[in-house]
């Protein structure tokens, strides 16, 4: 039996090891998956094909995005397991989005997404904040449905309007039961802000995460255009993957995705360079 000092002693230690690696207690990271929009042009001639492609280089789940949901749920649903991945998430275009309830619940996810404002909603702080109303109902809907509501971000949301940006009223006139984020960490990196900051800001809010590189020596910008596009695999460009990652796994971030917009090469080439890139920087 251990004696009241010895108890103390190791119970001592331990909470040093703690505060010497603050990620100790962390939930290990989640496994990756691929947003589809990565290989729209092959998702739309062959989705089958694809989705096998994507499960042999080793992701284990997909995000789906609205030009695949001209497929019935349940058969997209069965696409997707048969090729051995699950669906976690899916991007709802903003217009038309209070119908995709349904659908959503039938396809099986945890969340949905709405991945952008419609752009006339871009320039004016009052845009934000009827998106902010908007999500807050949603938010209850997807609650009272078993799932959760989330928005992903791009560049054009830290324009400033004042004292505020588009983010913060998004993020600050929600409620943070209801409405969580899926930090893009290229789109955040292009609006000149640091991800591992954001991720530390927002803490449980962010829950999902794009996983998306930067080419290095471009300026930042909040405009959402073809200058803003230096897109690489993961890996090889300049965000700081490292940090990234363990401030993720610290806030316990539930999902990934690796995104591409843009490819130099096959995108399913450029989705295997950047997964053999994270199994390295995960380890």
């Amino acid at each position: 039996m251990l004696s009241r000092r010895k108890f103390l002693r190791l119970s001592a230690t331990a909470a040093g090891s703690i505060a010497v690696n603050p990620f100790s207690l962390a939930a290990p990271l989640p496994s990756i998956g691929v947003q589809l929009y990565t290989v729209r042009k092959e998702a739309e001639g062959n989705l089958p094909q694809v989705l096998r492609q994507i499960r042999a280089i080793g992701y284990d789940k997909v995000e789906t995005y609205w030009n695949v949901y001209s497929h019935p749920a349940k058969e997209l649903r069965k696409m997707i397991a048969d090729a051995g991945l699950t669906v976690p998430s899916g991007h709802f275009d903003y217009d038309g989005l209070s119908g995709k309830f349904g659908y959503a619940k039938e396809l099986g996810l945890d969340f949905v997404v709405c991945p952008m404002l419609p752009k006339p909603m871009w320039d004016s702080l009052e845009g934000f904040q009827r998106a902010a109303d908007q999500f807050n109902r949603w938010g209850e809907r997807a609650k009272s449905m078993g799932m959760r509501f989330a928005f992903h971000n791009h560049n054009y949301e830290f324009r400033h309007f004042g004292q505020t940006t588009g983010f913060d009223t998004l993020v600050e006139r929600t409620d943070p039961k209801l409405v969580f984020f899926e930090m893009d960490c290229y789109w955040i990196t292009q609006a000149g802000e640091d991800p591992v900051a954001t991720l530390r800001r927002l803490g449980q809010r962010i829950r999902l995460l794009h996983i998306k590189d930067r080419k290095p020596g471009f300026a930042p910008s909040q405009e959402l255009n073809d200058a803003a596009e230096h897109f690489t695999e993961v890996g090889n460009g300049s965000i700081e993957w490292k940090s990234v990652l363990a401030t993720a796994r610290a806030s316990g971030v539930e999902q990934m995705f690796v995104e591409q917009d843009e490819s130099e090469r096959p995108p399913v080439e450029s989705l295997r360079i950047s997964y053999h890139n994270l199994q390295k920087l995960t380890q």
